[in-house]
């Protein structure tokens, strides 16, 4: 009797149990993460590692100049927004400024498969781990800055946060002019990693109302005086926004707070 079919089913049976057991890990681990990040008990530290992304000498110099102080208003920010949703933790985010790296991140895929997505994820969080994942202060979220110079790079391209990892990935200006718009960048992917979702139509930008409004309850509404991070734009009227200056300008509305665990 040829026992050689019923041994190859039995091993393809283990192979896809150990398959679904490996993805039930993952899911899992991945659940425990998410819950942890948003208990808001404890303070989550936010590594930054800033990266100078081109050749020039004033990224260079300004990538040399960061220190501990520059993303302090990041930290303000959220300990302001958060006191208006009644957490009790007086500082629930403490950023850590870690020392700038010289390696870059893997680039996003150029097309947009799903499969391409999933194997550059994959590619980025092993990355993020070798990078980052031995420093010795904690770190449950780990910002990677790519500072370019606006002269050379007067454009730069979409910035991104992952749930999955805790990782986000800013393209951000090497100028001191643009460091309210860096830490508005910034702040938005962090709330990415924390499960926050866009508040604004990816067809034309324009925040979406009521989510994506600083205020939807304004009288009258336009001009916003505040606009809301998710949504990452102020409107002036009906169909003109402007993007903020500054985290002075924005607030965290209700459905991002829902997201993250500041309303219950």
């Amino acid at each position: 009797m040829n026992e050689f079919p019923a041994r190859s089913h039995t091993l393809r049976n283990l192979r896809i149990l150990a398959l679904l057991l490996v993805l039930l890990a993952v899911s899992l681990t991945t659940w425990v993460t998410a819950y942890e990040s948003t208990r808001w008990v404890d303070p989550l530290f936010v590594a930054i590692y800033p990266i100078a992304a081109d050749e020039s000498p004033v990224t260079a110099r300004y990538v040399a100049s960061l220190d501990q102080e520059r993303f302090k208003p990041i930290d303000r920010f959220f300990a302001r927004e958060a006191h208006r949703y009644g957490i009790k933790e007086s500082t629930p985010v403490k950023t850590r400024l870690r020392p700038a790296l010289r390696e870059l991140p893997p680039a996003p895929p150029a097309g947009r498969g799903m499969l391409a997505a999933v194997v550059w994820s994959l590619r980025l969080r092993f990355w993020a781990w070798r990078i980052g994942g031995h420093a010795g202060e904690p770190a449950d979220i780990r910002m990677f800055v790519l500072y370019r110079d606006p002269a050379l790079t007067p454009t730069v391209p979409h910035s991104l946060g992952l749930q999955k990892g805790l990782i986000g990935v800013v393209y951000a200006f090497a100028t001191a002019t643009m460091d309210g718009a860096n830490d508005v960048v910034i702040a938005h992917e962090m709330m990415h990693t924390l499960g926050a979702t866009d508040k604004y139509d990816p067809a034309n930008d324009e925040p979406r109302f009521p989510d994506g409004y600083g205020d939807p309850k304004q009288v009258p509404l336009y001009p916003q005086r505040k606009a809301e991070l998710m949504a990452g734009r102020r409107m002036l009227s009906a169909d003109r926004w402007v993007e903020p200056g500054s985290l002075g300008e924005v607030v965290i509305g209700p459905a991002s707070a829902l997201e993250i665990r500041w309303i219950r």
